[in-house]
C-alpha cells in the first residue's frame, strides 16, 4: 500500500501533449505509434516517452504493446525503463519488471530513486525474496536507503515476504513518523495472518489515515474475518472504492453472494462509483450463483467505462460468467469480440464450450488456437478432454494427451488423468481406465475413484466397482454418496445381498445421507427449499 508521490517526476516529467491526451484506447494509440513512425520512429524521446507512458500506464490492458514498442527503441532513457517497469509491476506478468530491470542494468543505464520502488513492488507480487534483497543491497549501494518511498518500500517488502526484522529495523530507525511506513508494516502483518500484531500497529497509529483503514479492512476481509470486517468498515471516517471493494471481494471469497450484491447497491446509492476492480468481484459473484441479468448489466458498465473496449481480465471474466450461467452464445460473442486474447482467453472459452457439452466447437477452437500459434497450457487440455470424454471421442483424447506430452512438454496432473479416465468409463473401457488410475504418476484422489465408480454403475461391472469402492473408502470413509453408489450396483445386478451388505456398513460406520434440497427462484432471490431436516445448512454464518 505505498502511495504514488504528488509530484512523481518519473510519470509526469512534462505535460502530456493534445494528442497524447486524447489517447484513450488502443486505437487511438496506434493512430498516434503510426504517426510517430511517420516523423522517425527514434528521433523523438519526447514522444517516445508519452507513447510509453500511454500504453504501459494510462490505456487499460496494453502493456503487451507497450513492450512492442519498447523493443525498437534503441536508447531508451530511465524515465522511460522505469515507465515499463512500472507498468510491468503492475501488469498480471510482474516477472517481466525483473526481466527489465535486468536488461537495463546490462546495457548501462543507471537506476535512480523511481526505479527501485518499482521493481520491489514486482517482487513483492511474486515472493522473490531472494532477488529483492539483492535490489535491497543496490539500494545501500547507490545510497537510496534514506530516500523515503524507497525505504517505506522496502518495509513493504520485508513485511510481506521478506524478513520481517528488517521490516521492523527499517520502520524503528526513521519511519515512524511516517504514516506510510505504519500502512507498510501492519500490511505486510496482515499478509501473513498475524492480524493480532497488524492490530495492534494499526491501534498505535498515531495518525490514521485512509489508506491505514483500507490494510486493516482487507487484512481481515482475506482472512475471511467479515465480522471485524464489517466492524472496521462501519467505524471508517471516509471511504473509498478501495474500501468498498475489499468488502465486496470478502464477501464473494466467503461464499456470501447476496452480502457482496447488497454491498454493491449500497455503494452505488451512495454516489460512489465502481472501478474495473469492482466489477471482477460481481462477475465473480454472477458466475458462482447464476445470476445472468445482473452480469449483463455488469458487461455494459464496463463497455461503458471502456468506451466499447473490454480489457483481457474483463473479457476473460466475462467469459467465465456467461459460461456458467448457461449463455454460451454470449460467451463467445464477447471472446470473438476482444481485440487481444491470452491462453486464459482461450481456455474460459474452450472450457465453456465443453462443459455445456459443445465438444465439436470446443475441440475446433483448440484447433485454431494451435493454427494461430498461441501456446497451450495444463488447463487448455483439461477443457479439451473434457470436450473428447461428452462426445466419446476416445481415440482423439488419447492423441491431445500424447500432444501435451510430447510437444507442449507439459506434465499431466491428477485433472488430466481425472479426464482420461472419465473419457475412457464413458466408453466402457473400465479396465482401461482401472489401469489409468493404477499408473498415475501421483496419489489418486476420491474424485477419480469416484469417477471410476460412477462408470461401473452405468456399465454394471459390480467387481471393479467393488475394487474402486474399496480405495474410496480407504481415502475417505464419510461420504454417503459412496456407499449408496455401490449398493445400487449391486441391486442392478440384482445382488440384493451385496446391496444390503453395503447399506449395513453404511449404517455400522454411523454415515447418515445428506439430505436433499432444490433451488427455486421467488421474488427476484434463490430460496433453498430442503425436503428433509436442513437447519445446519441455512447457518451459513453471512
Amino acid at each position: 500500500m505505498i502511495r504514488k508521490r504528488p509530484n512523481d517526476r518519473s510519470t509526469n516529467r512534462q505535460q502530456r501533449s493534445t494528442l497524447f491526451q486524447k489517447c484513450t484506447n488502443l486505437r487511438a494509440l496506434k493512430q498516434v505509434h503510426a504517426s510517430v513512425v511517420v516523423h522517425g520512429f527514434n528521433s523523438n524521446h519526447s514522444a517516445l516517452g508519452e507513447l510509453i507512458f500511454a500504453s504501459a500506464m494510462a490505456i487499460s490492458g496494453t502493456i503487451g504493446y507497450a513492450h512492442k514498442l519498447f523493443d525498437h527503441i534503441t536508447e531508451p532513457n530511465t524515465f522511460m525503463w522505469n515507465t515499463m517497469i512500472r507498468g510491468s509491476a503492475q501488469s498480471l506478468k510482474p516477472l517481466n519488471a525483473v526481466v527489465l530491470y535486468t536488461q537495463m542494468e546490462k546495457r548501462g543505464s543507471r537506476p535512480d530513486d523511481f526505479t527501485f520502488p518499482f521493481i520491489l513492488k514486482a517482487c513483492t507480487k511474486l515472493c522473490w525474496v531472494k532477488m529483492g534483497m539483492g535490489i535491497h543491497g543496490k539500494v545501500v549501494r547507490f545510497g537510496f536507503e534514506s530516500n523515503a518511498s524507497v525505504r517505506n518500500t522496502l518495509i513493504d517488502f520485508h513485511a510481506k515476504c521478506g524478513d520481517l526484522r528488517v521490516a521492523t529495523a527499517l520502520f524503528d530507525g526513521s519511519a515512524k513518523r511516517d504514516v506510510v511506513a505504519w500502512s507498510a508494516l501492519t500490511a505486510g502483518y496482515a499478509r501473513r495472518g498475524k492480524l493480532d500484531a497488524a492490530r495492534r500497529l494499526f491501534d498505535e497509529m498515531p495518525v490514521k489515515d485512509l489508506v491505514s483503514w483500507n490494510v486493516m479492512i482487507t487484512g481481515y476481509t482475506k482472512q475471511g474475518e467479515m465480522e471485524s470486517a464489517r466492524k472496521l468498515f462501519d467505524e471508517v471516517p471516509r471511504r473509498d472504492v478501495v474500501t468498498w471493494n475489499a468488502m465486496i471481494a470478502g464477501y464473494v471469497r466467503c461464499g456470501c453472494i447476496e452480502q457482496a450484491l447488497q454491498m454493491f447497491e449500497e455503494m452505488t446509492s451512495l454516489g460512489e462509483k465502481p472501478d474495473e476492480v469492482t466489477m471482477l468481484s460481481l462477475l465473480s459473484a454472477c458466475a458462482d450463483i447464476g445470476e445472468l441479468e445482473m452480469g449483463e448489466r455488469i458487461h455494459s458498465s464496463l463497455l461503458e467505462m471502456g468506451r466499447g473496449e473490454i480489457s483481457i481480465i474483463h473479457g476473460n471474466a466475462l467469459i467465465d460468467m456467461y459460461s456458467k450461467c448457461g449463455s454460451i452464445e454470449r460467451a463467445l460473442e464477447v471472446f470473438r469480440g476482444m481485440r487481444e486474447k491470452d491462453v486464459s482467453s482461450w481456455n474460459s472459452v474452450i472450457g465453456g464450450l465443453a462443459f455445456h457439452g459443445h465438444a465439436e466447437e470446443s475441440v475446433n477452437l483448440f484447433e485454431e488456437m494451435r493454427r494461430l500459434k498461441v501456446r497451450p497450457d495444463g488447463i487448455t487440455f483439461v477443457g479439451v478432454l473434457v470436450a473428447c470424454s461428452h462426445a466419446g471421442k476416445v481415440e482423439e483424447g488419447r492423441g491431445y494427451l500424447s500432444l501435451m506430452r510430447n510437444e507442449y512438454k507439459i506434465k499431466p496432473n491428477i485433472k488430466h488423468y481425472g479426464c482420461m479416465v472419465d473419457l475412457l468409463g464413458r466408453a466402457g473401457l473400465l479396465e482401461e481406465a482401472f489401469d489409468c488410475i493404477q499408473n498415475m504418476e501421483m496419489q489418486p484422489n476420491a474424485i477419480v475413484w469416484r469417477t471410476l465408480l460412477g462408470a461401473c454403475k452405468v456399465h454394471g461391472n459390480v467387481e471393479l466397482g467393488r475394487r474402486a469402492n474399496e480405495r474410496l473408502l480407504e481415502i475417505r470413509g464419510d461420504e454417503s454418496g459412496d456407499f449408496v453408489l455401490l449398493s445400487n450396483i449391486y441391486a442392478s445386478r440384482g445382488e440384493w445381498h451385496g446391496a444390503e451388505e453395503m447399506r449395513k456398513l453404511m449404517d455400522d460406520s454411523g454415515v447418515k445421507k445428506e439430505p436433499g434440497f432444490s433451488i427455486v427462484e421467488a421474488d427476484d432471490s434463490a430460496l433453498r427449499h430442503f425436503l428433509f431436516d436442513s437447519k445446519s445448512k441455512l447457518n451459513r454464518g453471512c
